[in-house]
């Protein structure tokens, strides 16, 4: 099988990759690099340029007419960054997408799997979400997600192409491998802050501390970058029967949560990595970041019933393969980004 994948020099994209390329599908990428790292595409095909380049869609499907799949992971992902440019992000999440749909649709492309965020969904009393729950993004970036699931429903309905759109919970950890893992050096989420303070010996703030939680601190549903991988390999083995599984029987778009079940607030995240480094981060308490919300994690078999995955790896071990990868990441990556 030979697939290809928007977004594909990313973080979780070249992951998805390499997990392809491990289970004997062929990766062709395509990403514009504005995030995404030339180095994750070492080895692969590799196409520079845009989703909304109809020229270069077209070539990549001429010079690949075997193409069975998209996989569908360019976006900008950064929750404060799109309270400050929404413009920008309903631009590059929204209207190059479907501007991409149309040139996938041109190419006779049928199969698409969409990345796209548990962060739409509303807050639950209990914080637990599945499929059927109430839609509330929270963020332009949230509302860019949302938004364009809206369209991928409605365009899909024309029997045009078949949508299976992947809503991830909260990706940590690296490739187990360490041939690739978040590309950037300073990120802006809780782990990310954490081994960032833990490398430079500062103090990690705790964003927002009155949320309705068990401890007041946000709540997040932290799956490994790998397991989510994984679900990507099993939602294209798995493509056609999804539709005729009797959850997605008649239809042709399809919703699946990828989490782990469990919900870990920010301070348990923190002993968790204390646990990991074997010694205490110091942190304080800060006001909320724009845009934020109190978060949630998932329930429900749909991705076990529909895609026979359930994710593999620990809190833990994502933990430690996050901070493995920053150790590794000056002697893969640039020094300059």
């Amino acid at each position: 099988m030979k697939i290809l994948i928007a977004g594909g020099a990313g973080f979780i994209g070249s992951t998805v990759a390499s997990a392809c390329l491990d289970a004997g599908i062929e990766p062709v990428v395509l990403d514009n690099l504005v995030t995404g790292r030339r180095e994750f595409t070492a080895g692969r095909t590799f196409y520079e340029g845009d989703i909304a380049d109809g020229r270069l869609i077209d070539e990549i499907f001429a010079a690949h007419p075997d193409i069975e799949a998209v996989i569908d992971c360019a976006a900008l992902i950064v929750v404060p960054e799109s309270v400050a440019q929404p413009l920008r992000y309903y631009t590059e999440n929204v209207a190059k997408g479907i501007t991409f749909l149309g040139h996938l649709a041109r190419n006779g492309c049928r199969r698409f799997i969409f990345s796209s965020s548990a962060s739409i969904y509303a807050t639950a009393d209990d914080f637990s979400v599945d499929e059927t729950s109430e839609l509330a993004p929270l963020s332009p970036y949230a509302r860019t997600k949302a938004l364009f699931e809206t369209a991928l429903e409605d365009i899909s309905s024309t029997g045009e192409i078949r949508v299976v759109s992947l809503r991830y919970f909260n990706p940590i950890g690296a490739d187990p491998k360490m041939r690739s893992g978040l590309q950037v050096r300073r990120p802006t989420h809780a782990l990310g802050k954490m081994i960032e303070a833990h490398r430079l010996g500062e103090t990690f703030q705790i964003t927002g501390v009155d949320w309705p939680t068990r401890d007041g601190s946000g709540i997040r549903d932290y799956v490994h970058v790998w397991d989510l991988a994984e679900a990507h390999v099993q939602a294209l083995r798995r493509f056609d029967s999804v539709f005729e599984a009797e959850a997605g029987a008649g239809s042709s778009y399809q919703v699946v949560n990828l989490g782990t079940g469990t919900g870990t607030t920010v301070r348990e995240l923190l002993d968790a990595f204390a646990n990991v480094t074997g010694k205490p981060l110091p942190a304080v308490e800060t006001d909320r970041r724009p845009g934020d919300n109190a978060g949630a994690y998932s329930r429900g078999e749909r991705a076990a019933s529909l895609l026979d995955w359930r994710p593999r790896y620990s809190l833990e071990e994502g933990i430690r393969d996050s901070l493995t990868w920053f150790e590794k990441r000056d002697s893969i990556i640039d020094t300059d980004a």
